[in-house]
C-alpha cells in the first residue's frame, strides 16, 4: 500500500507518515498541493489523504485533479476544523466513511485506508 499525505500542517503530516512507515506502510508527504501533483508524476499511489482546507488548492479540488490523472486512486479527507460545513462538504464529496477529523488516531486512519481500498467508490 502506497500512501500520499497532503496537509499544510508540517508537523502533523510528517508524524503521520512516520507512524505509517513504522507499521510497514509506504507513505510520502507534502505540505503543498502543487508538490503533491509533482509527486504523482513520479510515483503512483493507492490512496491520497488530503486536508480539506489548504491555501490555493483545497483537498476537494486536489481530489478532482488527481482523480482525472489516476482514476483508481482512493481518497480520505481530513479536517482540523470539524465544522458542520466542512463535514457536509467532505462527506458529500467522499462519503462519511472516508472523512476524519483531526487530531487523527493512527489506528483510525489505517482502518479507513483498509476500508477505502476495499470499496468500489
Amino acid at each position: 500500500m502506497r500512501i500520499l499525505l497532503v496537509d499544510d500542517e508540517k508537523e502533523l503530516v510528517s508524524t503521520l507518515a512516520e507512524r505509517l512507515q513504522l507499521r510497514g506502510i509506504e507513505a510520502d508527504w507534502v505540505t503543498q498541493p502543487e508538490k503533491a501533483l509533482k509527486l504523482t508524476e513520479e510515483k503512483q499511489y493507492d490512496i491520497a489523504v488530503l486536508d480539506i482546507k489548504m491555501p490555493k488548492i483545497g483537498g476537494l479540488q486536489l481530489k478532482k485533479i488527481l482523480q482525472k490523472k489516476w482514476p483508481n486512486m482512493k481518497f480520505i479527507f481530513l479536517t482540523g476544523h470539524g465544522s458542520e460545513d466542512d463535514y457536509r462538504a467532505g462527506s458529500a464529496e467522499a462519503g462519511a466513511q472516508f472523512y476524519l477529523v483531526k487530531p487523527v488516531k493512527i489506528e483510525s486512519l489505517i482502518e479507513k485506508m483498509k476500508t477505502v481500498l476495499n470499496s468500489n467508490t
